[in-house]
């Protein structure tokens, strides 16, 4: 899943923040992204990927515009502006969320996670090839660490690489696409806009997909996963968000990296999935190839500002 407001491979200059509140925000955003794939598999058993995503968009234009009747301040999120950004973003992140949750119906969850954390390291060769930011030693590292990582991950061999994997590598780098965009649009536009205008444009291209009579079979599915995929995503987003509000990446990455295990010992209890060291060792070398990247940038950041405040004083 994407992360329409947080962008980790930037680190603005920021104060630490209230570190409790980052745990607290990071805790209920890696609760909400694990009960998002739970609740996927769960559901997939009785409707289709579409279907699943389809009422998460609706569910969430439901909530989003239940939030606006209670604070009037949001409404100018409804006023349509820059709406081909939008939709260049919204097709890359439906094709990014279909390949994700597709992923969490067919490959053990863990897996899953593990190679959505290489979504930054796309971000910066992307950021290079499509923004003409600098390429730094710093970013081409976590690039190979991270392409190394998934190669640790799949342990591709000939004739025994799992197609699967690549379904899910594929979303990574659609969230990275993804993430570009959403960088564009956050200079003008608020989180609420960006969340609102995800779900009104990705509900019709779901619903092309989808059964189109699947909402007659909301009564008989499960209601904790339902509830989970309708609230879940949005959650986890809000949450996320609130998360970078009050402290910098450098403290928030290594958190949201917790989904990891998290979502391992899920799998683990809930479908037998085993604890596979190599998906550990794999991640581990995504982790260290972002978090160099953050503190380099995160160094080069308050260089430039000490600079620009040196200037001012001369």
């Amino acid at each position: 899943m994407s992360q329409p407001s947080a962008q980790p491979s930037q680190t603005a200059a920021r104060p630490a923040g209230n570190v409790l509140l980052v745990v607290a925000w990071m805790t209920g955003t890696l609760l909400s992204f694990s009960t998002v794939a739970v609740s996927i598999r769960e559901l997939s058993g009785s409707i289709g990927v579409f279907d699943i995503l389809a009422l998460r968009n609706i569910a969430g234009i439901i909530i989003l515009v239940g939030v606006a009747i209670a604070y009037p301040s949001l409404r100018e999120g409804f006023r349509p502006r820059r709406m081909g950004l939008h939709l260049q973003r919204n097709v890359i992140h439906f094709f990014g969320q279909y390949a994700w949750a597709l992923g969490v119906t067919l490959l053990p969850l863990a897996m899953v996670f593990a190679i959505e954390f290489t979504t930054p390291a796309w971000v910066a060769l992307f950021a290079f090839l499509l923004l003409g930011e600098k390429l730094t030693a710093p970013r081409l590292i976590a690039i190979a660490l991270g392409f190394i990582g998934i190669l640790v991950i799949l342990r591709p061999a000939p004739g025994s690489l799992d197609p699967t994997g690549l379904i899910v590598l594929g979303a990574a780098i659609c969230f990275a696409l993804t993430t570009i965009a959403t960088k564009r649009l956050t200079g003008t536009e608020s989180t609420f806009a960006i969340l609102l205008w995800m779900n009104v444009m990705q509900l019709p291209m779901n619903y092309l997909g989808a059964d189109k009579l699947f909402f007659l079979q909301i009564p008989d599915l499960p209601i904790l996963p339902l509830i989970g995929i309708c609230v879940g995503g949005l959650s986890a987003h809000f949450c996320l968000t609130n998360a970078y509000r009050h402290g910098d990446a450098v403290i928030v990455v290594p958190l949201d990296f917790l989904r990891l295990p998290l979502i391992a010992l899920i799998g683990w209890l809930l479908y037998t999935e085993p604890l596979d060291p190599f998906i550990f060792a794999g991640g581990a070398l995504i982790l260290i190839g972002i978090l160099q990247n953050l503190r380099a940038e995160r160094r080069r950041n308050l260089a430039a500002r000490a600079a620009r405040v040196t200037m001012k004083e001369e």
